[in-house]
């Protein structure tokens, strides 16, 4: 399952993570790279400052409290998150994520981007599925969610600069369509929820407690 998650951050935090991401030392992406993403990784990522830990660690309390995420990722750990950046002529071929990164088991991955896609040309995320390959090119603060087992790729930036934060999440639900049942089962209890159908609720809400205590690794 591929998500698009908003609502994240208003306009103007948006634009205050932008600017800060801006002011952030980078070095070489390919030196920090998995073993598949080091052979096709040409860009920048943002070098250990405090001005880096204290924006990853506002995007970080954000993200892991979004109802939406919660949902959809059932995160058990999130890895330390990436400032990526891609100039003029930079870009990243196609390739899987490392399916363990410091001991983390990578099930989901998630960019969140932070340029205005008007400001930028070209970079688009490429998610490759059993049926298409899908560029994804979203919003400042919108965040797109999917998972580490697709090939994927950044296609290059022929003007101006992208920027935007990449992590990778370890789920407590470690199948890819049981998240999925719980997820949809979310929505179904929130609606019955908000329309008080008691009964009904009551038997999507058994049912997905008892799902999650069969399938969730503690």
């Amino acid at each position: 399952m591929m998500l698009v998650i908003d609502g994240l951050f208003d306009e103007g935090t948006v634009t205050a993570l932008r600017e800060a991401a801006e002011g952030l030392d980078f070095a070489d992406g390919a030196a920090t790279a998995g073993a598949m993403a080091r052979r096709v990784k040409a860009n920048n990522q943002a070098t250990a400052t405090p001005e880096r830990d204290a924006l990853l660690a506002k995007i970080s309390t954000t993200v892991r409290a979004h109802p939406v995420f919660l949902s959809a990722a059932r995160p058990h750990r999130i890895s330390p998150m990436i400032v990526s950046r891609y100039r003029e002529g930079q870009t990243c071929g196609s390739h899987v994520d490392d399916a363990l990164m410091g001991g983390l088991r990578t099930d989901l991955s998630f960019t969140l981007f932070l340029s205005e896609p008007e400001t930028y040309r070209g970079g688009a995320l490429v998610i490759e599925d059993s049926f298409e390959a899908r560029a994804i090119k979203l919003g400042a603060g919108e965040m797109i969610l999917y998972p580490s087992t697709s090939l994927h790729r950044v296609e290059p930036v022929t003007r101006g600069a992208r920027l935007a934060v990449v992590g990778w999440v370890q789920s407590r639900v470690r199948d890819a369509g049981r998240r999925e049942i719980l997820f949809d089962l979310d929505r179904s209890v929130a609606e019955l929820q908000a329309g008080g159908a008691d009964e009904l609720f009551d038997r999507l809400a058994k049912t997905r407690s008892n799902l999650l205590r069969m399938w969730a690794e503690a």
